[in-house]
């Protein structure tokens, strides 16, 4: 059984971070999967918040590689519109990082902020902190409601 977890956690890492990219998965499922089985819930926890974090900083950083015209040309998105985009990122900046662990969109947000060159020290380390939020209310709901069954 120990050598399952352990490969469980492998597979949790893997699987949190790729959840964070724009590739649709979900890091919440294997998380509470994983305390099923009988993973330890701190471990687990981290295991998932690294992993999720590396995967949205890997997003942020393909975001920083993009460019204004790529965007303009390949997706027909004009100049002014992302103007607009970004004013709306810098009125709140890295704080936005906290909440790309929102389904559907934080993923992209990540990316965005990457894309607007927000602070790269304060976006890591409110993204770290946000994901990390996310997997310990994962984990508290997980025991609060595992009696009941």
């Amino acid at each position: 059984m120990e050598n399952l977890l352990e490969f469980g956690y492998l597979g949790l890492f893997i699987g949190a971070f790729l959840a964070a990219t724009l590739i649709p998965f979900s890091s919440d499922v294997l998380l509470v999967g994983l305390l099923a089985a009988g993973g330890d819930p701190v471990i687990s926890i981290v295991v998932a918040t690294l992993g999720n974090w590396l995967g949205g900083m890997t997003s942020y950083w393909l975001g920083w590689l993009g460019k204004w015209e790529w965007l303009e040309r390949w997706f027909g998105i004009n100049r002014q519109k992302l103007e607009s985009q970004k004013q709306r990122v810098d009125r709140y900046g890295s704080l936005l990082a906290f909440f790309t662990w929102v389904p559907l969109v934080g993923d992209v947000m990540a990316v965005a902020l990457g894309f607007y060159r927000t602070d790269f020290k304060k976006t890591a380390l409110f993204m770290f902190f946000g994901k990390g939020a996310r997997f310990v209310m994962w984990a508290a709901l997980f025991y609060w409601i595992r009696p009941l069954f």
